[in-house]
């Protein structure tokens, strides 16, 4: 596909989860019936190797297979794809890319390196590389709240203005001053933040999600999206009760049980239940019990019954 420009970068993204079997490998079949089932819902855009893709758990063969995958599938469809070639190494995540470049994704999402936080001039250095490797395609800077550097939009707007490729952020956002610090500086940038809390956010300025509730169920999650095209305020009903389906029945996985992200992520995809993947993760990684998801599926049925009938037209 053509290079995507900042503006066509929103909206509700979906993670390509990683299906694992239980000899601690990659079910492509079920991958191959994933792709065709986010396509199926016409989401805004699908991603690979992001956390719930198990980016820093593949092998070069394997990221490889999944990049190919990805492209193959949604170039036929017409669908914009982005590919992660985020690694805990710069070296193998330039490789990646290099490798990648010839897939023609909309843009590239990467992480800052991981191992030691590196300075301003370091991260500078390695996205001006990264850029010049992509070539016309544009990057995505991947930073989440336990990325070993969080950056202000002071220093967002630094590496952009060093980087002129780099077209948005993954982000968890930040309160409504946050908001108009990243409106005020970098107003041609696209912003994505946390999918549950995707209404308010777009409220304040924000484009869009590579979302987390896409993983409890991609179509309700574009509908709802949708919605906030057209009535604002139905979106952030519904977004208060997403919250709670979120605060009391997922949560607690992590600050409770010490569970990963992606281990909530492939959890929520289960109790969802559009996919038979299944919440597996490969090793060392923890993976929530199979036996939690009726439980937890009881309960989001009564919270957010929308994300559990597979409906695409949600009522606040």
């Amino acid at each position: 596909m053509q290079p995507l420009h900042w503006e066509q970068i929103r909206g509700n993204w979906a993670t390509l989860l990683l299906p694992i079997d239980e000899r601690d490998r990659i079910d492509w079949e079920l991958l191959q019936q994933e792709l065709d089932a986010l396509i199926a819902f016409r989401v805004d855009g699908i991603y690979s190797c992001g956390t719930a893709g198990e980016f820093y758990n593949l092998t070069e063969a394997e990221f490889d297979r999944v990049s190919e995958l990805l492209a193959m599938k949604c170039e036929s469809a017409s669908m914009p794809f982005q590919i992660g070639v985020s690694h805990p190494s710069p070296v193998i995540s330039r490789e990646r890319l290099q490798r990648s470049v010839h897939l023609a994704p909309g843009a590239v999402q990467v992480i800052l390196p991981d191992w030691f936080p590196t300075s301003e001039e370091e991260n500078i250095d390695f996205l001006r590389r990264m850029s010049e490797c992509a070539g016309e395609i544009g990057l995505i800077l991947y930073n989440p709240p336990h990325a070993k550097r969080v950056l202000s939009p002071d220093q967002l707007l630094r590496l952009q203005q060093a980087v002129p490729s780099l077209l948005g952020v993954k982000t968890a956002g930040g309160d409504a001053d946050w908001y108009k610090q990243m409106k005020a500086l970098l107003p041609n940038f696209s912003l994505f933040v946390a999918g549950h809390l995707l209404a308010s956010g777009m409220r304040q300025g924000a484009h869009g999600a590579y979302s987390n509730v896409a993983c409890l169920h991609p179509g309700a999650a574009q509908a709802w999206t949708d919605l906030m095209q057209t009535d604002l305020e139905a979106a952030l009903a519904i977004e208060k009760r997403i919250c709670s389906f979120m605060s009391e029945c997922i949560l607690p996985y992590i600050t409770v049980q010490n569970y990963s992200n992606q281990a909530v992520d492939k959890f929520m995809a289960s109790v969802g239940g559009w996919t038979r993947i299944t919440p597996r993760l490969r090793w060392p990684y923890r993976s929530i019990p199979s036996a939690e998801i009726e439980r937890q599926r009881k309960r989001g049925q009564e919270l957010l019954a929308e994300f559990f009938a597979g409906s695409r037209s949600p009522e606040p």
